[in-house]
């Protein structure tokens, strides 16, 4: 596991939740392990409490759960749970992204060209971390356009909730980066005014991200 360092000291426990659970989200966390407070501490360079304040906030979310007397575990998840958010992104995103499409402002184009480039900046630099990030303030900037906070919300837990288990296999294999220009083709799908095809990209995006996950084919589709 390779967490960086806390270098600012404002809001220590802020911080220190944001890189766990990109850490978790990313995979770099091992689901099922034991980690305790004081050695990812060092890790992170900061004392132990902002540590354990971070991951007790991490269990409200159900990412890790507490381990008596022992520290913290990276909650497991299995194929049926990873399907049925799946399912649920695919009901949602979408459609959402597709309707906002005609909402997004001409002069928004380059910001959301360049959190997608970011995406694929961070896949060709392997940063895991800062991937996962890039990815989900892109699909969340994209989703903002509909103006429904609570979609937002609940999508943002959703993705949290999922494990990119499958993204360090995909980096090894040089495979991430081409994953990540899936993001480009939607934004020029949407400068383009064409909501059916940002509509049909996402789709494709999203069960690729689940085929990710497995390591195969996704075995769920909007399609059918």
């Amino acid at each position: 596991m390779d967490l960086q360092p806390i270098r600012k000291p404002q809001n220590i426990r802020g911080r220190v939740t944001r890189a766990l659970r990109a850490a978790i989200i990313s995979g770099e966390m091992t689901p099922g392990v034991v980690y305790s407070a004081p050695s990812l501490a060092q890790r992170l360079e900061v004392s132990a409490t902002p540590v354990r304040e971070a991951m007790l906030d991490l269990s409200k979310e159900g990412l890790v759960e507490m381990v008596r007397n022992k520290g913290f575990r990276v909650t497991e998840v299995n194929e049926q749970y990873l399907d049925e958010i799946t399912q649920l992104r695919l009901l949602i995103e979408p459609p959402v992204v597709r309707d906002g499409v005609d909402s997004i402002p001409n002069e928004d184009f380059p910001i959301l060209r360049q959190a997608a480039q970011e995406i694929v900046d961070q896949a060709t630099a392997h940063d895991l971390v800062e991937y996962t990030e890039a990815d989900k303030r892109f699909h969340l900037l994209l989703l903002g356009y509909a103006g429904n906070r609570r979609i937002l919300k609940l999508v943002e837990e959703l993705r949290d909730q999922a494990r990119l288990v499958g993204l360090s296999a995909l980096a090894d294999r040089g495979e991430l980066a081409e994953s990540a220009r899936e993001h480009l083709a939607i934004v020029d799908a949407a400068e383009n005014r064409d909501a059916v095809l940002v509509h049909q990209l996402m789709i494709g995006h999203i069960e690729q991200t689940r085929s990710v996950w497995a390591g195969r084919p996704p075995v769920y589709s909007a399609h059918g």
